[in-house]
């Protein structure tokens, strides 16, 4: 079966599980580099979950210019693809972060990309990664319309370190997805109200830095979010007002605000958003919970979901529940 000839299910993981015990998952760094110890490290992670895991030809080549990259673009743009087209390929997972991912998407082959979308079973295949891989994020939702998962990634430190992240990646990749609760513990409501609808966004800088690209005219009405990490206040503001000028913001039915991990000082990020923010009259909630936090939570995106925000009582952002 081909993407081509069915019709992809972008809701397919709200009651099934993306994966089980025996699946394969194709491990790529479309950004940043590892290293031998980190990449040992997630590879018996996700394969002491009974998962089969398949490493990249290229995920620990060298970039002959640039430290900060995993490779070339076409050793990094080629381990993506193939994963993707591993018709036994169930998930394909990012190892970590960093810069580099926005410099693949024009060699895609997106046809061939969406042709190959689905597993065997008629499913969609499963993108999980966050922090920069939100350019793949958007890419993937737009071209090929399938459900990803923006999770902490198992070559990074909070990986090792944080047995809650761990769990919680666990539990969204082998339990279904409807119904589950992703309300931090300091989350707040900034603009009470209620919303529902697809659930969108990621790490506000490269949402920003997208502008003007192919993916950008697509804009989804929804459930917006938006985190970052190491941004001053000045530069959070210039991403916002793109985002306002572009129409992103406007076409959100509310706008869900996670971590701001080593952007200056907290009071002055909160200040801006509630500066900003609230004119666009729907609902935001401060410190959610995913992004760069030490114990962060994964969002599924791509799916729909709703949020009941009281002025007076705790959110609720659910899942795959309508209102």
């Amino acid at each position: 079966m081909t993407a081509s000839l069915a019709t992809i299910d972008r809701f397919a993981y709200l009651d099934t599980a993306p994966l089980q015990p025996g699946d394969r998952v194709r491990f790529v760094s479309p950004s940043g580099p590892g290293n031998p110890e980190s990449l040992e490290r997630a590879v018996a992670y996700y394969r002491d979950w009974g998962l089969d895991v398949v490493v990249g030809d290229h995920v620990l080549d060298p970039h002959p210019r640039a430290k900060y990259l995993a490779g070339d673009d076409d050793a990094r743009r080629q381990d993506l693809v193939d994963a993707w087209l591993d018709p036994d390929t169930a998930a394909v997972v990012c190892v970590r972060g960093g810069y580099g991912a926005m410099r693949l998407l024009d060699g895609i082959d997106w046809e061939s990309m969406r042709a190959a979308a689905l597993r065997r079973d008629g499913r969609p295949k499963l993108l999980a990664g966050s922090s920069d891989i939100t350019a793949l994020h958007e890419a993937f939702r737009v071209h090929l319309d399938v459900p990803t998962l923006f999770c902490p990634m198992p070559g990074n430190d909070v990986f090792r370190d944080s047995e809650f992240i761990r769990e919680d990646v666990r539990r969204w990749l082998f339990e279904p997805w409807r119904g589950r609760e992703i309300v931090g513990a300091r989350t707040e409501v900034l603009v009470p109200g209620t919303a529902e609808g697809r659930f969108t966004g990621g790490n506000l800088s490269l949402l920003a830095a997208a502008m003007g690209a192919v993916e950008a005219t697509v804009l989804p009405t929804g459930i917006l979010f938006l985190e970052d990490i190491d941004e001053e206040p000045y530069r959070l503001d210039g991403y916002l007002v793109q985002l306002g000028r572009a129409g992103r913001l406007s076409a959100a039915s509310a706008v869900v605000l996670g971590s701001w991990h080593k952007c200056g000082e907290l009071d002055a990020v909160r200040a801006l958003m509630t500066e900003m923010l609230p004119p666009l009259g729907v609902p935001l909630l401060w410190e959610q919970g995913f992004g760069h936090d030490p114990e962060a939570l994964s969002i599924p995106l791509n799916v729909d979901g709703t949020l009941v925000a009281p002025l007076d009582g705790p959110a609720r952002l659910t899942v795959g529940v309508e209102l």
